[in-house]
């Protein structure tokens, strides 16, 4: 298993599959619980805590992103300050990568998951690109 050290590595890895793929994207922004206490609602003023809220999603083949920088200026130009994108990937069969419509169901079930924690299946990467671990 290769490690990946940024979005760039990913998207290189995705282009030298067997079969063509399709990138999954769900930009995150953070957001303050409905039920945060006091000294949550203290801390994410602060800039710290709070819990990650989908806000846009969009599939793309790896064909179509320059890199990185080039999806997060994509993804700006829609007014969501986004902190965090999840990525995963659908892979093709015989030599076609999935269409954007045969997306539409594992994207939603991504937003679905990020909405209620689940997201150890996706690679998050931070806004630089950077890949992020969660403790």
């Amino acid at each position: 298993m290769t490690l990946l050290s940024s979005f760039d590595d990913l998207l290189q890895a995705a282009r030298q599959q067997a079969q063509p793929q399709r990138l999954l994207f769900v930009f995150a922004g953070s957001a303050l619980p409905a039920d945060a206490d006091a000294a949550q609602r203290a801390r994410f003023e602060a800039g710290q805590g709070g819990e990650l809220a989908p806000l846009m999603s969009v599939d793309k083949t790896p064909d179509e992103l320059a890199g990185f920088a080039a999806l997060a200026e994509e993804s700006d130009q829609f007014g969501q300050a986004w902190v965090i994108v999840f990525v995963a990937a659908l892979s093709g069969n015989d030599g076609r990568a999935p269409t954007s419509e045969e997306a539409t169901v594992p994207l939603a079930r991504m937003v679905e998951s990020i909405k209620t924690g689940s997201f150890a299946s996706f690679i998050p990467f931070d806004r630089q690109g950077e890949p992020v671990q969660f403790e």
